[in-house]
């Protein structure tokens, strides 16, 4: 058969990933949601371009990705400001451009952020699997081949639309500034309680900082210690954003392509408003926690989910 629409992937990148909205309702035979870290950027890809929320689009971590626009198109860029450019000269981020036949697309290292979602009008055309498109790699699910990063080469198809005379771009106000200071906010949970009061309290008083150990699973952070219990838990389910604390005292946040159950404590979980934010972030920035008021955290997730129709 033959692709008439499509990019081409000329250079991946460092991790270059297909990814839908995720992979639900799995976690108890150990599969993990997938999906974007950065769903803020991904659904505003998709919405800026008038796509239902669950259209495939391309995770770009780090940039140094190149792609060959064979079909003339509609895309979109949200995310880390990777310094896109098509055919040379500079894409706006945040915002929807057409692409000619012939062009090249290229990102480079992040100036601010750390990954950028590349969508195009009514999604990539991509097979799914357990009904989700996202690419996880420790699954072997998702993606063009069983799991795998896109590679020099492959073709992502799509089809024929029309594009727009203009571009579409996010107001001001609603893009994030990833060079502020990163402040997450804490819902606690039950295992709060096997903490001491000096544990718990360092978690707040204390600065960390991203560690070099990060990726799709979860941000380790380091510069600072919560003393863990003394104690063994048994393995149970572990919910997106979950706070761990290392034996070592270390604290790892745990986001979409974390393993489905874990032994170590866990003093609570990060607002899911805010893990955006922290999968933003590039290692040695600075992070505090503060304690996060349940309802109101609910209220604005509810917010955000009603808008981009969750």
């Amino acid at each position: 058969m033959t692709i008439e629409n499509y990019i081409e992937v000329v250079k991946p990148g460092q991790q270059t990933l297909i990814q839908d909205f995720g992979r639900f309702g799995l976690a108890h035979f150990g599969i993990a949601q997938g999906g974007p870290v950065d769903d803020y950027a991904y659904s505003w890809a998709n919405h800026l371009l008038g796509n239902t929320i669950n259209m495939p689009t391309i995770e770009i971590t780090l940039g140094q990705a190149e792609f060959l626009i064979h079909h003339s198109c509609e895309l979109a860029i949200a995310g880390g400001d990777l310094n896109a450019k098509l055919d040379g000269e500079s894409l706006d981020n945040w915002s929807t451009f057409r692409a000619l036949k012939g062009q090249t697309l290229t990102f480079a290292l992040p100036r601010n952020g750390l990954r950028a979602y590349l969508a195009i009008k009514g999604g990539f055309n991509v097979p799914t699997q357990l009904g989700s498109a996202s690419t996880v790699e420790r699954d072997q699910l998702g993606g063009l081949t069983h799991g795998t990063p896109l590679q020099s080469g492959d073709v992502l198809s799509f089809d024929q639309h029309a594009i727009s005379s203009s571009s579409v771009q996010m107001t001001f106000r609603y893009k994030p500034d990833y060079n502020l200071p990163l402040e997450l906010r804490v819902i606690e949970g039950y295992q709060v309680n096997d903490f001491s009061r000096d544990a718990v309290d360092s978690l707040y008083t204390q600065e960390f900082e991203v560690s070099q150990l990060v990726n799709r699973m979860g941000y380790r952070l380091s510069g600072s210690k919560v003393n863990a219990p003394n104690k063994e838990y048994l393995s149970e389910g572990i919910a997106l954003g979950s706070i761990q604390v290392t034996p070592s005292g270390e604290p790892i946040v745990l986001l979409n392509d974390r393993q489905t159950i874990g032994g170590y404590p866990k003093i609570g979980c990060v607002a899911r408003i805010d893990l955006p934010r922290l999968a933003q972030a590039k290692p040695g920035q600075k992070v505090r926690f503060v304690r996060g008021d349940l309802l109101g955290l609910q209220d604005v997730w509810g917010q955000w989910a009603r808008f981009f129709g969750y």
